[in-house]
């Protein structure tokens, strides 16, 4: 009978020696998953930094010629598979299906989201009748084509895209 009424009196330290192992356990586990986030974040860091260098140091071949392209501006944002930047050759199309010139699985784009018409040394954009629609430098496209401008910024779906007109590209 004493031997338990000794128990009972120990048992309030027992139970706070088991608090403060499970309190350095949960400790423990909390840092090791904040130095994780830590390292992923100085991993993404460094490869933005790669990509940037990497876009800005690509060699020139010497079939280069002064054609339009778009760059991707928010390659880092996204989880899809995209081009750092698509070279404009007569008409394109941007869109979800296979069969555009330019197709990204972007859910946000329709099937059939743009079109990019050549006309002499330009180009205009026009919107194919898209679900979440297209714009350029914010302003969202009518049935009307607009003519594109040296570094307009084109939105479409979930791409942010800046068009260069004339610049040397691979």
């Amino acid at each position: 009978m004493q031997q338990g009424l000794v128990e009972l009196a120990l048992s309030p330290l027992r139970f706070m020696k088991e608090v403060i192992k499970l309190y350095e356990i949960i400790s423990s586990l909390i840092k090791y998953i904040f130095i994780t986030i830590i390292y992923l974040f100085i991993f993404a860091i460094i490869r933005m930094i790669y990509l940037d260098i990497r876009s800005m140091n690509t060699p020139m071949s010497a079939s280069s010629k002064k054609l339009p392209y778009l760059k991707l501006l928010n390659r880092d944002a996204l989880e899809l598979e995209a081009e750092e930047q698509y070279i404009l050759e007569d008409n394109m199309s941007i869109g979800r299906d296979s069969d555009n010139n330019i197709a990204i699985a972007d859910s946000f784009l329709s099937g059939c989201h743009a079109m990019f018409i050549r006309q002499d040394k330009s180009y205009l954009i026009k919107d194919l009748d898209s679900t979440n629609g297209t714009f350029v430098n914010g302003e969202k496209l009518t049935d009307t084509p607009v003519q594109l401008k040296d570094r307009d910024k084109i939105k479409v779906g979930q791409l942010d895209l800046l068009y260069v007109a004339g610049r040397e590209v691979k």
